[in-house]
C-alpha cells in the first residue's frame, strides 16, 4: 500500500494540539482594519478550533499530522 499524500494547503492552515483537536488562524486580520473595532480585532488574534464535524473532514486531509 503506498503512502497517503498530505494535502499541503490543509497542512499550512491547520495544526494539531496536544489533545488532538485541530486549531487554525482566523481570517479577517490582513487588511481593511480601520472599520473593525478593537474588540473584534483582538478576538481575531486568538486561534480558532474546528468543530467536531469539520474536524473529521480535516483529518482526512492530514493523514500523518
Amino acid at each position: 500500500m503506498p503512502k497517503m499524500k498530505t494535502r499541503k494547503a490543509a497542512a499550512k492552515r491547520y495544526h494539531k494540539t496536544g489533545s488532538g483537536k485541530i486549531k487554525y488562524k482566523k481570517q479577517g486580520l490582513r487588511h481593511i482594519l480601520t472599520k473593525k473595532g478593537a474588540k473584534r480585532k483582538r478576538n481575531l488574534r486568538k486561534a480558532g478550533m474546528l468543530s467536531p464535524a469539520e474536524e473529521k473532514r480535516a483529518k482526512v486531509l492530514l493523514p500523518y499530522d
